[in-house]
């Protein structure tokens, strides 16, 4: 059975000076997602990426925003449907703290971010 998000939900996590903040938001109709993302991108102006996922009855999208191939969208997404979240689209952005996390590492801060404000949400 699939999990609606009720509201928004947040969570930062610092990773050798690189900043997270994961944000996951309820959508409304499949393309809502878009509008949410443009107002992240308008909040967080200065930052490095904005990778995400999205689920909406049966549609999934992601981007891994200019990070290597399959660290950051992908993984966020496999976080959403491990945890049967629907209608809802989840954006980690990054600011790039000055040192190079390599792909590994980076597609793990992108898991635990995901899971992190996951998890919080699932607590609620």
């Amino acid at each position: 059975m699939d999990i609606l998000v009720d509201k928004e939900y947040r969570n930062q996590i610092v990773e050798s000076k690189s900043k997270f903040i994961a944000i996951l938001v309820p959508i409304i109709q499949k393309d809502d997602y878009i509008k949410v993302l443009d107002n992240v991108k308008k909040e967080f102006d200065d930052a490095s990426h904005y990778c995400y996922a999205m689920r909406y009855k049966g549609f999934a999208k992601c981007s891994d925003d200019k990070e290597p191939s399959g660290t950051a969208g992908r993984p966020i997404l496999v976080s959403l449907e491990r945890k049967n979240i629907d209608c809802a689209v989840l954006i980690v952005v990054r600011y790039f703290g000055g040192t190079k996390l390599g792909a590994g590492r980076l597609l793990r801060m992108y898991v635990k971010s995901a899971s992190s404000v996951i998890d919080k949400f699932l607590k609620r």
